[in-house]
């Protein structure tokens, strides 16, 4: 349960952070925006929706990806996982409107910054209770 609210936490922040610092990453609130029937009126809710969906496909989808891409990943020494992690914000980028990433440079630093966060959420703030 960790584990899942620190993915959640880590996109929510990394898409905010990226949108702040990356040219090109933009997250807008449209006049339609609604998330399974409730209107989403506000910019964080915004930010917290993309980070769930984000979150969950990190937690659930990315482990699966990883296992049918293992060859993939042992023959690039793991850095095929920076493609998969690319490929769900992709997804994300596709099934909402409200967020846009241009090209691959803003996609790749956009995963780098959601991994970092990831990173230093699960080290630091969860390893550190245990």
């Amino acid at each position: 349960m960790k584990k899942l609210l620190s993915q959640i936490v880590a996109a929510s922040f990394g898409l905010w952070l990226a949108t702040l610092f990356i040219s090109g990453v933009k997250v807008r609130l449209l006049p339609d925006s609604n998330f399974f029937g409730v209107n989403i009126t506000q910019q964080w809710q915004i930010f917290l929706t993309l980070g769930i969906i984000l979150g969950l496909l990190n937690f659930f989808v990315k482990p699966v990806l990883k296992v049918l891409a293992l060859p993939l990943e042992i023959i690039t020494l793991g850095l095929f996982s920076i493609v998969i992690s690319m490929a769900m914000i992709w997804i994300v980028t596709v099934i909402f409107k409200e967020l846009t990433i241009p090209l691959f440079l803003p996609l790749f630093l956009t995963s780098l910054i959601i991994w970092a966060l990831n990173l230093l959420i699960q080290k630091l703030i969860i390893k550190g209770n245990d």
